[in-house]
This record gives C-alpha cells, structure tokens and sequence, in this order.
C-alpha cells in the first residue's frame, strides 16, 4: 500500500500523489458500457445540427476526467468534448492516453472554468463522489449553471451511505432532492460492468436541466 502525505481530497496535491504512484482503484483502463451505448443512442435520435454547433456533434464537459478514457471515446465518435482536471498529474496522464486528442486536456478548477461555448451535456464519472458531502451542493448548482434549459447530466452516480472516502456515497434520497431543485430524472439504470470499488453501488442516470431555473 502506497504512503500518502496528503489527506485532502480537495488539494489537487491529494490527487497528484495517487496519480504519481499508480494507486487509481476507481480507474477502470477503458470506457464504460453504458456510455457507449448512450452515445449510440444519442446519434439515432438526434442528428448533429440539433446541437449548439451545427455540425458538430454535442459538447460535453467532463469534470475531474482522471485518465480521460471517456474523453477520447467521445472525440472518436465525432462529439465536441472537453476534459478538465485540477490535478496536473492527472491532466498529465489523460493527456498520454488520448493521444491525438491531447489539446481537449485542460488543466482547470471545475468552479472556475468557464467553457468557450454553451454546453449540451455534462458527463458524470466519479467526479462528485471524489468529494466529501459538503461540497455537493456547490457542484450541483455549478452543475446547473453550466448547463443550459434542456441540457443534460448524464453518467455514474454513486450511492452507499458512508460519509467517508474517497469515494464518498450518496444517500439516494438526499442526493436526488438536491438535484431535483434544477433537473428532471429520464433514466435511472442499474450498472452491470462496475469495478470493485463501485460494484453494486451505482447507477447510470440521465438528467434534464428544467427550464425557467
């Protein structure tokens, strides 16, 4: 077991060191199922002038992209996707494992990134239970921000109630009360492919930001 110095998971310097000695538990070396079939699922029932770039597929923002496996699936499908990490050594090796799509790294804090154009979709992957509790109200309505009328959240949330981690679990009904203030819930899906870490523990869900918020 690796020896860390640093135990606040808010410090991007917590992050480095994970990062600097291989120890990512929640790091699963490839995209997940279910966001491939979503981004499949998205190219039937949309065509790609619908979106805010007209030809372009969707822009999507992850947050906290760790490794960025889902940000080079994305860029290869033809979607307009942005990865942000505050964690150089992250930024680091997302960068390594995208290859040609490297310059879609960016090396930022979630609360103060601001994207150069409006967004379609907000990817969720284990950025929100990196966090302890406290902080979540501050990401659902940056969250919220981010996205405009009709916009969606969409990815992995996880749900077991222990205040402690990483990674930090939800309570189901709390966390769907916060979210319920800015988004509707369209899908709610159990996962089949977790890692260890999440087996059992999360859900794949869709929100929809609401209108006149």
């Amino acid at each position: 077991m690796p020896e860390f110095r640093t135990r606040d998971p808010l410090s991007p310097e917590f992050w480095d060191e994970r990062f600097d000695q291989a120890f990512t538990p929640w790091d699963r070396g490839t995209a997940p199922a279910r966001l491939r079939a979503f981004i499949a699922e998205t190219a039937k029932q949309v065509s790609a002038t619908m979106w805010q770039t007209p030809g372009f597929g969707p822009r999507v923002l992850i947050p906290g992209c760790g490794a960025g496996y889902e940000l080079a699936l994305l860029c290869e499908s033809g979607w307009d996707a942005t990865a942000i990490d505050f964690s150089p050594s992250a930024v680091a090796a997302a960068r390594q494992n995208v290859g040609r799509h490297a310059d879609r790294v960016v090396e930022a804090d979630f609360f103060a990134y601001e994207p150069p154009q409006p967004l379609d979709i907000i990817y969720e992957r284990a950025f929100l239970c990196a966090m302890p509790r406290h902080m979540w109200p501050q990401v659902i309505v940056r969250w919220a921000d981010l996205l405009p009328e009709g916009g969606q959240l969409v990815g992995y949330f996880f749900f077991d109630n222990n205040e402690k981690g990483p990674p930090f679990g939800a309570d189901r009904a709390e966390l769907q009360a916060q979210l319920e203030r800015y988004f509707v819930l369209e899908q709610d899906e159990a996962v089949e492919d977790s890692i260890p870490v999440f087996q059992g523990k999360e859900r794949w869900m869709s929100w929809r930001r609401k209108k006149g918020l």
